[in-house]
């Protein structure tokens, strides 16, 4: 399984959009399908195997530096997974904060 930005960034049909998908839900679906663990990426990444067990708990982000190891090793490209990352991040944001930005800030 290779996972295509237009997998991810594009809106299905119909519009509807569950919430902000982590990108390490992303990584986790493409272990599964190449049938690795966390644990075994990190050590081809090598990178502490912490790092990538939370990236795929959504418990931490992809960093510039894990998305270069990431493309490299998985084929796909760096900004694939920062873009992901960025994508997830604004979500949030928007989620967290838009009402009162769009309460507190006038338009120019």
């Amino acid at each position: 399984m290779t996972t295509k930005s237009a997998d991810i960034f594009e809106a299905p049909p119909g519009g509807f959009r569950f919430g902000p998908i982590h990108p390490g839900r992303t990584l986790a679906a493409e272990l599964k399908a190449r049938g690795i663990s966390a644990h075994a990426l990190a050590l081809s990444l090598r990178v502490p195997a912490n790092r990538i067990s939370e990236i795929v708990a959504g418990k931490r982000g992809v960093t510039a530096e894990t998305a270069l190891r990431l493309a490299r090793y998985l084929g796909t490209s760096a900004a694939f997974w920062m873009n992901l990352q960025s994508k997830y991040d604004l979500e949030i944001a928007e989620r967290d904060f838009g009402e009162r930005i769009r309460a507190e800030v006038e338009a120019a």
